[in-house]
């Protein structure tokens, strides 16, 4: 998972001298406080991308979290009175974004894809993957038949969001997901459980393939690992140094994971498996490095060429004709 959504700021730093005390004064209603936030969001300078883009969404989220409305309708509540205690509970997580920098789902414990919703704290990464966007259509066109899809492979699971699409999407499959981080698969564990699919998801503590059961082979391998280059990473702002830097950092040029998966995957593919795989913006890198690989780029509403499809063939005529950088003679 990377930055690419990242609305970076002049200044990155925080303002020392902010003041987070918020005088509602008389406003009354969603519409007052959802101006509130805008503003003081916007002069606390605060950066976006954990699932919104602007001051805006990021208000209009805590508000609707706050009030337990539906996250994504904001509209019919405008107008509507808020009481003593719910105003309370809005200014209290306007409040908190401001003094901590934490992207908003960690103050609330809950993030989406799509109309999903994750648990989720500081021991995993925000889900906002693109493959998310790419599963509920099965990935029809990518893979050799979607209805044939027996076993699933979620790499660097983290909160287990995509293990939890993929199982509601392959309604038959058992899904297999592994992270490194002891820690996030606790979360990723809760998260199972909360969508009853204890029986379908399996968890594994693993680096990448070392720690699953042997001869384990999969129809679908998706991976999101991480993949930010190191001076990337350095240069974060308070919002995205919050998450886990496991989670984010992919060494000097953000593909040191990322070759690993491509190096090991076919041998724990199918013969007509494929891998999914997002590699955020390193396109021209990953392509430098694998000249003669047969990718397909899948391109999503918000994203082009951050994520790629290459089949369990294509994985081993690579590993056997030719090395990543270096182009062979047909």
């Amino acid at each position: 998972m990377g930055v690419n959504d990242l609305n970076a700021t002049p200044d990155k730093t925080p303002d020392a001298t902010i003041d987070t005390t918020l005088d509602v004064g008389d406003l009354c209603t969603v519409r007052d406080f959802l101006r509130l936030g805008v503003t003081e969001f916007t002069r606390a300078r605060l950066v976006f991308g954990h699932g919104t883009a602007t001051a805006l969404d990021e208000a209009a989220f805590l508000i609707l979290i706050a009030l337990d409305l539906p996250h994504d309708e904001l509209a019919p509540w405008l107008d509507c009175r808020l009481t003593a205690s719910e105003k309370s509970r809005i200014v209290a997580l306007f409040q908190a974004r401001i003094a901590t920098r934490k992207p908003a789902p960690y103050l609330v414990n809950a993030a989406y894809i799509q109309q999903h919703r994750f648990y989720v704290d500081e021991r995993v990464i925000i889900p906002r993957s693109f493959i998310g966007e790419l599963l509920p259509n099965g990935f029809v066109g990518v893979v050799a038949d979607p209805a044939r899809i027996a076993r699933v492979l979620d790499m660097c699971t983290g909160s287990g969001c995509l293990a939890i699409l993929a199982a509601l999407v392959f309604e038959t499959a058992r899904v297999d997901a592994v992270d490194v981080s002891a820690d996030a698969l606790d979360v990723a564990r809760r998260n199972v459980t909360d969508y009853h699919l204890d029986h379908r998801v399996r968890l594994f503590e693993s680096d990448l393939f070392a720690g699953l059961p042997a001869g384990s082979r999969y129809d679908l391998i998706i991976a999101n690992p991480p993949y930010v280059a190191t001076a990337e990473v350095a240069a974060f702002d308070p919002e995205y140094a919050a998450e886990p830097i496991l989670a984010h950092a992919g060494g000097t040029d953000g593909l040191d994971v990322v070759r690993r998966i491509v190096g090991s995957a076919a041998a724990h593919l199918e013969t007509n498996g494929t891998l999914v795989l997002e590699i955020g913006t390193g396109r021209e890198r990953f392509e430098a490095a694998y000249p003669g690989l047969d990718v397909m780029w899948l391109d999503t509403e918000t994203s082009e060429g951050e994520v790629l499809a290459v089949s369990a063939a294509a994985l081993q005529s690579n590993s056997k004709g030719r090395s990543p950088g270096k182009r062979t003679a047909n």
